[in-house]
């Protein structure tokens, strides 16, 4: 495997986070800073990849399948929402009213 050298200047307090952080990985700092950049560079290449697969979707023909989907197709066991999916704040109950109180609500809300 070739190998390069790269001279990278940082900020002391970004390095002193870096070195911090290798440390507590229990990685040399090096090994931190290669496996931060795959990280970054995966990120960016999927990224780009979901955008191109994106441009070539067919939006009549997804929305043509997913109205196919499920049918004929009896709910089996285990295909059951979580008991804590029930109630969702601020969805309306069967009575028609918020599932939150609008009291409540309001302490809530931040007003920064």
């Amino acid at each position: 495997m070739k190998r390069s050298n790269f001279a990278l200047r940082l900020q002391p307090s970004l390095f002193e986070e870096l070195r911090k952080s290798a440390e507590l990985e229990g990685v040399a700092l090096n090994q931190f800073i290669n496996v931060a950049v795959a990280e970054k560079v995966s990120a960016l290449r999927t990224e780009d990849f979901f955008r191109e697969r994106g441009g070539r979707a067919n939006r009549a023909e997804t929305l043509r399948i997913l109205q196919r989907a499920g049918k004929g197709n009896i709910p089996r066991e285990g295909d059951e929402l979580p008991a804590q999916w029930g109630k969702k704040p601020g969805r309306k109950a069967a009575n028609g009213r918020d599932s939150v109180s609008k009291s409540s609500h309001k302490r809530r809300v931040s007003t920064k």
